[in-house]
């Protein structure tokens, strides 16, 4: 990808507005915590690594924006971040496990001096941005070798380099396939209500010339149906130790789709995506949106005044469903559970 999703320079944060593509690409220079907060709540920055490596640097921002002398009152000030960033969304994991990382170095840094920690928090900030980077690296390679040398995908939302530090998840196997010559196509889902899939995930892909095609959410079945599509790749905001998957709204359906039209369902996620301390799917917090996001999207009111609206961000797709999970330490077949166990790095 020749454009960046998100950035530490000169001590303060960088980001793409997703929010404004396909139409204009506009970088947002996060100087405080709220504007961070506003900026991951709206989805300017999304997608579950992107918003992890968001909150990693948040934190890190928070200790740099410090400027007392006691380093009980930066503890204080750098919590505090911590918590607000906790509560901008509620279902990818990998904020929280960032969150977590970097709560845990100040811990383990507490005689450290205020000039000493703030240094190594920016230090463990870019370090993970670096490993997720490596990390959709992996992932793609991992997730290329499965598919043939000629080869069209259906994907949903977006699990690309706008979701990521760099190169994707779900987009990372896609990216991997192109670079070792094989033949890719891509079918989009438009992903409703927010058209990630229309706005972004097109957006990338066209600039990385590889062949695309938007269609809307309800011409999945049939396109399935008409042999166009190989397998459906999609990503994750969080993984139960089952192996079901939270992933954006209609998912669910895309998993039921596939099975009945045999067609492989991959899943690409990191690691840091699978949540051990959640024994299944029902156990994940679902984010509710506001009801404006489809009562007037992109600012046309499409439904009548006073229409009750369900709003959900995610559903979750049960592991019986799921051909395998692609991560950086492998492909991940059932039982999902038993080898998580073997390949999850302990705490």
């Amino acid at each position: 990808m020749a454009v960046r999703t998100i950035e530490w320079i000169d001590n303060k944060i960088v980001l793409l507005d997703q929010t404004l593509l396909p139409t204009e690409e506009k970088y947002l220079i996060i100087d405080s915590i709220d504007v961070l907060a506003e900026a991951i709540k709206s989805l300017r920055v999304r997608g579950a690594p992107a918003i992890g490596v968001a909150a990693a640097m948040g934190v890190a921002l928070a200790g740099k924006l410090f400027h007392g002398q006691s380093r009980e009152a930066f503890n204080e000030d750098v919590l505090k971040a911590i918590d607000l960033l906790q509560k901008t969304r509620p279902t990818a994991v990998n904020l929280f496990w960032a969150l977590d990382r970097m709560q845990n170095i100040l811990k383990a840094h507490s005689s450290n001096s205020i000039a000493d920690i703030q240094k190594i928090l920016i230090d463990e900030a870019m370090k993970i941005f670096e490993e997720d980077r490596q990390i959709c690296r992996l992932m793609g390679k991992n997730g290329a070798d499965l598919l043939d040398h000629s080869v069209t995908i259906l994907t949903h939302c977006n699990a690309g380099a706008l979701a990521t530090a760099d190169y994707g998840t779900a987009l990372a196997v896609v990216y991997a396939a192109h670079e070792q010559g094989k033949k890719v196509k891509v079918f989009s889902d438009e992903t409703r209500p927010l058209l990630q899939g229309a706005r972004l995930t097109a957006w990338e892909l066209q600039k990385s010339n590889i062949d695309v095609t938007v269609i809307c959410d309800n011409m999945a079945a049939s396109v399935m149906k008409s042999g166009l599509i190989d397998c459906v790749i999609v990503g994750a905001d969080r993984i139960a130790a089952n192996g079901d998957v939270a992933n954006k709204i209609g998912t669910y359906g895309l998993a039921i789709l596939a099975q009945a039209h045999k067609i492989p369902f991959y899943v690409a996620a990191p690691l840091s995506t699978i949540d051990m301390s959640i024994s299944h799917g029902d156990q994940i917090p679902i984010e509710m949106r506001a009801s404006q996001e489809i009562t007037h999207g992109f600012g046309k009111q499409t439904v009548p005044d006073g229409v009750t609206v369900y709003n959900p961000a995610f559903d979750v797709t049960p592991n019986t469903l799921i051909t395998a999970i692609v991560t950086e330490a492998g492909v991940v077949r059932t039982p999902f559970q038993k080898v998580f166990q073997e390949i999850m790095p302990s705490s």
